[in-house]
């Protein structure tokens, strides 16, 4: 059941990533059918034997039809959104209420591409409908009103569409852009771990091989040049530690370009910029860099917010993060991420508050001290860094 309900990776919800607001969208859709029922029910000159046949016949066509205009590849859109239309134009005799059953296939053609394709399905459709309202005299102010409502809905659906479509290609930009800026960044360390290693092992190399020779010849200088490779290799080391260190450590200035980029792309606007009088060491900016992006993906992932911000606040003794939303709230103080957090606060000696009520969004208040890190306050494999290139010195 679940893999028939799943949406087909090029189906209209699959290539828009599921919006809710489309979905919620196909379920308004369908509140009308109920009026099938209600509408001749409550027409006195309705007979039920006529129209309830039909109508419950073509109930359960309609719920498949519109079901898979959403999930079904988007190819075949326009064919099941036709097949819509041909169920009303067969049922209207029967049950006058089922013209709905047209107007929900022009809201489903609006989901086409392009206008023309979708203005050049509209005048398509209508020329079946006017034949058979023509032969069902319907009242053509009724028509006109009825061809208004389509038009004028149709077009919003597909300007929201539209919209979509454009966030979800600036999205794919977005990660395209990162990809190469992930691989611009690879290929950078590769060469500057070259240029780093390359003479410094020929060098070892060489000096090992001149060692050896010398060891039975001229043991003092043999020791002389082992004595000169085991400190070009500390040398050595020490670099290497260092280019790891700041390969691994975090950045603020970097974690709010990429919460820029997250939360717009998903319909967040952003705002929050370092100030220039921030000037944090290594042990500090790396774990708040770290919690800033924990809590940039909580607000990605569950706030459902409209905007987001970033506001530091920095003095003498304590350096201040506070992240804000206007999303749901109720964020738990106890959860895997807040408590990844709050180990990190913690080991620099702050504090984290989160002020989170339902519906009233979140703030998220990060507050440490300045200027008293300890290397043996920092994460275990930062410890083993910095504790390796003091011996290394």
């Amino acid at each position: 059941m679940n893999n028939w309900l799943k949406p087909h990776p090029d189906s209209l919800l699959g290539k828009l990533g599921s919006p809710s607001y489309l979905r919620w969208e196909a379920m308004a859709n369908l509140v009308w059918v109920a009026a099938l029922i209600i509408g001749p029910m409550a027409d006195p000159r309705a007979v039920w034997t006529r129209w309830l046949v039909p109508t419950l016949i073509s109930a359960p066509l309609y719920l498949y039809f519109h079901l898979k205009v959403y999930t079904a590849p988007y190819r075949y859109l326009a064919g099941y959104a036709a097949a819509i239309a041909v169920l009303g134009w067969l049922v209207w005799p029967y049950n006058g209420v089922a013209m709905g059953y047209v107007v929900s296939s022009a809201m489903c053609f609006a989901y086409l591409s392009s206008l023309r394709r979708w203005l050049t399905a509209l005048a398509i459709l209508a020329i079946p409908t006017a034949i058979v309202a023509y032969e069902l005299h319907a009242s053509p102010w009724i028509m006109l009103l009825i061809g208004f409502v389509s038009l004028t809905s149709g077009f919003g659906h597909f300007l929201r569409m539209n919209n979509q479509r454009r966030d979800v290609a600036l999205r794919l930009s977005q990660e395209e852009v990162r990809r190469l800026a992930t691989l611009a960044e690879r290929e950078r360390i590769g060469r500057d771990l070259h240029d780093l290693l390359g003479h410094t092992l020929s060098l070892v190399a060489l000096k090992s091989e001149l060692a050896r020779k010398l060891a039975l010849i001229d043991p003092e200088r043999a020791q002389r040049e082992m004595e000169e490779v085991e400190r070009v290799a500390r040398h050595a080391l020490a670099e290497v530690r260092t280019a790891v260190t700041g390969m691994r450590r975090g950045d603020l200035a970097a974690e709010l370009v990429s919460a820029r980029l997250m939360l717009e792309a998903s319909g967040v606007a952003f705002s929050g910029s370092l100030p220039c009088e921030a000037h944090l060491s290594a042990q500090l900016e790396a774990p708040l860099a770290l919690v800033l992006r924990e809590a940039v993906t909580n607000v990605h992932r569950h706030a459902r917010a409209n905007t987001a911000r970033v506001d530091f606040t920095i003095d003498k003794h304590s350096f201040q993060m506070q992240i804000s939303d206007d999303g749901c709230g109720g964020l738990s103080a106890h959860g895997n991420g807040v408590s990844g957090m709050r180990e990190r606060v913690r080991a620099l000696g702050g504090n984290l508050q989160i002020d989170s009520p339902l519906r009233r969004g979140t703030v998220l208040t990060v507050t440490v001290p300045m200027g008293k890190e300890k290397a043996s306050e920092l994460p275990q494999e930062e410890q083993s860094i910095v504790l390796n290139n003091r011996s290394a010195a």
